[in-house]
């Protein structure tokens, strides 16, 4: 049962890492990897020295914890609102518009943006009929990362909150009963029961996050970035795609994305050791 999974991990992930020397190689096709002349550590060597990578970086950096922290901020809330509700019918026809957006892809959810976002979107159409400028929420470097971080949790928070949802299900409703019994309003509740009570799987999922922290979300960037805001929207993976695809710089490209992975590595090991030590969650 398990082997068309482990042959596609094994032919999609395995087997390409094969192609990782070319970061320590000045890669030619048609010299393919044997043939191509070895540099050492020359292309990184040039990454770094370049003005600009410490900037794609921070924006990396910058975009990704903001996209983690919001976006999990969000759906603990929605989560935790939707909990109180009482109507089952009205709960469950909200919870699924809320993760149906999370079935779009980004080309699609994009171009919606793009229309709401745009100069003469829906929303500036509405500054307008209230006597207020435009805004460029799409070409200002300054609001790009709010509006990059802002439209991935409205698209994503939903699904995010289908695991703290089943952690809520998971708590003994007569905690509820015996504190209504002595007098616990409903916030009091919501405070001394159900945030306890869900607050193992929310650092778990942060922890966990924590191995994401350079993926910054491709699609959604290379559908909504432009060259007016390269300066704050400009991310590793962007780059990648930027000098392997269409500059043709493969060696750079790979010395990059080896350098993601390698830092991925150490943030899984991290947020595996952190969900351990403070959710006391292991996989082992």
């Amino acid at each position: 049962m398990i082997l068309p999974a482990v042959t596609l991990l094994t032919v999609f992930r395995y087997v390409p890492m094969y192609g990782t020397i070319a970061a320590f190689q000045r890669y030619k096709p048609w010299l393919g990897y044997r043939g191509s002349p070895w540099v050492g550590l020359d292309n990184y060597i040039r990454i770094f020295s370049r003005s600009d990578i410490w900037e794609i970086i921070r924006n990396t950096f910058v975009i990704s914890m903001g996209k983690i922290a919001i976006g999990e901020a969000a759906s603990l809330v929605f989560a935790l609102l939707l909990n109180e509700v009482s109507v089952v019918w009205f709960k469950r026809v909200i919870q699924t518009l809320s993760y149906l957006l999370y079935f779009l892809s980004w080309v699609l959810f994009g171009g919606i943006l793009v229309n709401i976002l745009g100069f003469r979107g829906l929303l500036n159409s509405a500054l307008g009929a209230f006597g207020l400028k435009p805004v460029l929420w799409l070409a200002d470097p300054n609001l790009f990362q709010p509006v990059i971080v802002l439209t991935h949790t409205w698209k994503e928070y939903g699904w995010g909150a289908v695991v703290i949802i089943a952690a809520l299900a998971g708590i003994d409703p007569t905690l509820y009963e015996v504190a209504a019994v002595d007098g616990a309003n409903r916030w009091q509740r919501v405070l001394h029961i159900t945030l306890p009570g869900v607050a193992p799987m929310v650092v778990m999922l942060l922890c966990l996050s924590l191995g994401n922290v350079l993926n910054a979300g491709f699609e959604q960037l290379l559908v909504m970035q432009n060259s007016a805001v390269l300066s704050t929207g400009d991310i590793l993976e962007t780059y990648v795609y930027r000098e392997g695809l269409q500059l043709q710089q493969y060696s750079l490209a790979t010395a990059v994305g080896l350098f993601r992975s390698i830092v991925g590595l150490v943030m899984v090991s991290l947020s595996w050791w952190l969900a351990g030590k403070l959710a006391n969650y292991r996989i082992l």
